[in-house]
Order: C-alpha cells, then sequence, then structure tokens
C-alpha cells in the first residue's frame, strides 16, 4: 500500500522516513468490576463513572477522587447560583454521647427536601461533626457554647471538609439552597445528665432529628426517663424564656407565664413545672430549644 493511500485510510498515522509513528491515545478498555465497585462507592452515574476510569486508566483510586474533586466544584458552582433562595424549612439534629451533646439546624428551602434522606444524612454528619470538634473541659461545671453561621460552616469533617464544603456538596447533589444558621455544643460535669428530644421526633441511628429540639442538662435520679422526656416535650411546646425558682414573681396571666418553674405542667396542668421537679427531685442546670427556622423569621423581621 502506498504511503499517499495509508495517510488517506489511516490518518493517525504519520509518515517519517520508512517509520510509522501511531498518534492516536490508547484507550483503556473500562473494567466491569472496578466500575460497579466505583458507582457503589461513590453514588455517581453510570456514565461519569466509567468516563472516571477511562481518563485514569482503570486506576481506581484516582477515578475516585476525581468524582469527588468534580462534584465539589459542581457543588460550588450550584450553590452560589442558588445562594439568594431563602431557606426556612430543615431540620434540628442532636447528638448525645458521654459528657458532650450538639445541636445543630440545617436549613433547605422546602419541606420535601426536608424529608430526603439525602438531606437527613447531612443533617446527622453536620450534628456528629460538631459534637466532634468539641474541646472537653476540667471544669466541673456546664458549659454551653452556641456557635454562629460562620464558625458551623468553618467546622472541620472527619475527611478534611469543612462542612462548608460538604453543604455545597449536598447542594449540587440535592439541587436545593441550603445553610446551616447555628449549632451549640453543651459539655456537662460528672454529676449532670444531659438529655435529648426532636419533636416530631425521629431518629437516624443515634441522631435525634425533628422540627424543634431540646437539649435539658439535669441532676436527676436514674428511673426518671419518661418524665425527663415530658420536660423535654414542656419546653419545646411552652418555650419558656428562663428556668426562674419558686421565689420569683408569677405572671398576672398564666398563658402569658414565661418562667419554667411557674408554668402549667403539659403532660399534667393540675401541677405546675416547678411542682413536678420537687416531687421527682429533679435539678434543671440548663436548656436549650431551637425550632427550625426561628433564627430566619427573626432576621427577616428586624
Amino acid at each position: 500500500m502506498s504511503s499517499v493511500l495509508l495517510r488517506k485510510c489511516f490518518p493517525q498515522i504519520k509518515m517519517t522516513g520508512s517509520r510509522l509513528l501511531h498518534t492516536a491515545r490508547t484507550v483503556y478498555a473500562t473494567d466491569k468490576g472496578l466500575l460497579a465497585k466505583l458507582r457503589k462507592k461513590t453514588g455517581f452515574s453510570i456514565s461519569n463513572c466509567k468516563k472516571a476510569l477511562e481518563m485514569h486508566n482503570n486506576d481506581f483510586s484516582k477515578a475516585e477522587a476525581w468524582l469527588q474533586a468534580e462534584a465539589q466544584a459542581q457543588g460550588w458552582e450550584k450553590a452560589t447560583k442558588l445562594s439568594g433562595r431563602k431557606t426556612s424549612q430543615g431540620l434540628i439534629g442532636i447528638h448525645i454521647e458521654g459528657r458532650t451533646a450538639s445541636m445543630v439546624e440545617v436549613n433547605c428551602e422546602t419541606d420535601f427536601v426536608a424529608r430526603n434522606e439525602k438531606f437527613q444524612a447531612l443533617v446527622a454528619q453536620v450534628a456528629r461533626d460538631c459534637w466532634s470538634c468539641h474541646t472537653l473541659t476540667q471544669d466541673t461545671g456546664l458549659v454551653k457554647e452556641v456557635l454562629s453561621e460562620e464558625q458551623v460552616r468553618a467546622v472541620t469533617a472527619s475527611d478534611g471538609k469543612t462542612l462548608a464544603d460538604k453543604l455545597a456538596l449536598a447542594i449540587g447533589g440535592i439541587g436545593e439552597n441550603m445553610s446551616l444558621p447555628r449549632a451549640a455544643r453543651v459539655t456537662a460535669g460528672p454529676d449532670t445528665t444531659l438529655v435529648g428530644y426532636c419533636h416530631p421526633s425521629t431518629i437516624e441511628q443515634e441522631i435525634l432529628t425533628g422540627k424543634y429540639g431540646v437539649i435539658l442538662a439535669v441532676k436527676a435520679p436514674n428511673d426518671i426517663t419518661e418524665v425527663l422526656k415530658q420536660l423535654c416535650v414542656h419546653v419545646i411546646g411552652m418555650n419558656p424564656q428562663a428556668i426562674g425558682a419558686p421565689t420569683d414573681p408569677k405572671a398576672d396571666n398564666p398563658e402569658e407565664e414565661t418562667l419554667l418553674v411557674h408554668q402549667e405542667f403539659l403532660s399534667d396542668q393540675t401541677k405546675t413545672v416547678g411542682q413536678v421537679l420537687e416531687e421527682e427531685s429533679i435539678e434543671i442546670i440548663d436548656y436549650l430549644r431551637f425550632g427550625c427556622g426561628e433564627q430566619t423569621a427573626v432576621d427577616q423581621s428586624s
């Protein structure tokens, strides 16, 4: 076959003297086993996984890293585009382990997304990561920290990424704007018990999630779990502004009472919370209450 005919039929071949140089890039066939493994581990589409493996000659680690980098970049791009949308829905998440508890708020645009499993997994992850970054204190008293949105976003997750990165990745995957408006951590002394509750109550493994959340720091007997749960429900429902003391003056109108000890106990309205605490030998040291979207509503009205 003449050199002219060779060049017409095989343009990727160059003639250099009497030698033939093949210049086309070698394309490796995708390993189907690696493709299935990459798809399962990352959750990305088959076409994207196939592209990643082809680009990196079936090197699984490099293909996975490329996919994650692409997803993160696209997530930040999506997050930037959607950043102006209001996020008044979402969930509260609570994680209690040992002497430390964390409570976080993760917001989204719609209640539909708040019921999404991926969004709920994000809430659980944020709660765990905010718990993990606490610093145990030698102080025997109660330590309460409230984190701003900027501080929450800067928290480093277990894989080294910030929660801001994790949020952007979730926005890119779910396609709706989200935010991390606040979080809190409570570390208790050895003689104090931390109790958490969310309403409506749902559980993602050890993480409590719901539209409302409360953490109580109490000194109490070990066998009154149900009463402590009822107190959590009361704080969520009645939203007291302070614990108060029996000697503090009561409000003229019981419906406007803001001190916890003077409020009628939701589970038994023949008693006040103060009477229940006395009967059950419970001392409430402190509490935290979050309602999803509360902060957004305050910001918009101010």
